[in-house]
């Protein structure tokens, strides 16, 4: 039986790039980091606050996605940076093929609910990356 693969569309954005802001709606997509560095931002008072640094294979706007809302921060490009576009279906079809990045999401969002941006040490921990080690276009 031959393999289906899905392709999954990307988007390109150049250094302090917005990729969306915060209270704009998700419009039915979640994005995976394919390459480069975004910074989340978020607005606190009329202040704007530095949230985290997401890099390959981190995922974001599934927050807004899986709450049907809007989104609570706002993500620009920190350099050069590939995305790739899961809408929605795609997201939730993955995450029920793939128990590991499931609970990968999971971790995810229990880490930003309790504001754990960073591991011990400053670096970023690789527990919080949804990336199975496998393209997210092959099904």
């Amino acid at each position: 039986m031959p393999s289906r693969t899905t392709v999954v569309p990307s988007r390109p954005y150049k250094a302090g790039e917005v990729v969306f802001r915060q209270g704009d709606a998700s419009n039915g997509e979640a994005y995976l980091v394919h390459e480069g560095t975004i910074e989340l931002r978020r607005m606190v008072d009329g202040v704007e606050q530095r949230l985290r640094m997401l890099g390959r294979g981190d995922l974001l706007g599934e927050v807004a996605l899986f709450r049907a809302g809007a989104h609570s921060a706002t993500a620009v490009a920190a350099e050069r940076v590939t995305l790739l576009v899961l809408p929605a279906a795609r997201l939730e079809d993955l995450i029920r093929a793939n128990p590991g990045l499931a609970m990968a999401v999971i971790r995810q969002l229990a880490r930003m609910a309790a504001g754990e941006a960073r591991a011990p040490g400053g670096g970023r921990s690789r527990r919080g990356r949804v990336s199975s080690g496998k393209p997210p276009a092959s099904r």
